[in-house]
């Protein structure tokens, strides 16, 4: 076995470990084993009925319509869709460069050898 073979078959393994090393951190964030990296951190709204400007029925209006927000999207939910929405990017990109390191090592386990050429 000649040195591109060996060469191949690391660069392969390297690929093939990446990949299936991303997969399973994956599944361990989506199943809830392991916590979401945090890149986003939205601060929720902590706006009072007293801080909403406005006049009798407009402020009124205006405070209806921030608790039925809350109500509508609970607090924290924005923060958790976008670190996990930042990570399937993520996670996407590294599966994609192991998948380009495996296919390296596959060229280069199929390139001749000089004994095969003779």
């Amino acid at each position: 076995m000649n040195s591109s073979k060996i060469i191949g078959w690391l660069t392969f393994l390297v690929g093939i470990i990446i990949i299936s090393s991303t997969v399973y951190f994956t599944y361990n964030i989506f199943t809830g084993a392991a916590a979401t990296p945090q890149i986003f951190n939205f601060e929720p709204s902590t706006q009072t009925s007293t801080q909403i400007e406005g006049t009798g029925i407009e402020a009124e209006i205006k405070k209806m319509m921030a608790d039925q927000l809350n109500n509508l999207i609970p607090i924290g939910s924005m923060s958790k869709f976008a670190n996990l929405a930042a990570w399937t990017v993520g996670a996407w990109v590294i599966i994609s460069g192991g998948g380009k390191i495996s296919e390296l090592g596959i060229k280069l386990i199929s390139v001749p050898s000089h004994k095969d050429q003779a």
